[in-house]
């Protein structure tokens, strides 16, 4: 069971806020979660706008962006993280950080997000 302490789900946290501290300022990264997400960003942006075509990335908030984002990298690249894990982790952190529609807007793009990466629940 996951505790607010799990180093995974620390990790997730401070990936995320590095990928949102990066969406205002080119920085260092030093997070391997962060470092592997930005490196694929051009790929991943490609599924978030086919996940949320009403919202041209320019439009969604960039914490909700930032959260997608991660949750997108792993549903791809991290095939021993639970598809369930990955989808809980990117709600509670939109929840968190992001506003009161946050985690509606997250959870429903990374329904369809599913479908495209080939993941199942």
């Amino acid at each position: 069971m996951k505790t607010a302490a799990d180093p995974r789900h620390l990790n997730r946290i401070k990936a995320f806020k590095q990928i949102f501290a990066r969406s205002f300022l080119d920085q260092v990264v030093d997070n391997d979660l962060a470092t592997n997400t930005i490196s694929h960003q051009d790929e991943i942006d490609e599924i978030i706008k086919k996940c949320a075509p009403e919202w041209p990335l320019s439009q969604i908030n960039r914490v909700d962006l930032s959260v997608l984002r991660l949750a997108v990298y792993e549903l791809l690249y991290k095939a021993d993280v639970p598809t369930k894990v990955v989808l809980d982790e990117a709600v509670e952190i939109a929840k968190r950080y992001g506003g009161g529609s946050s985690s509606s807007f997250v959870n429903g793009a990374l329904a369809a997000a599913l479908k495209l990466t080939n993941r199942e629940t």
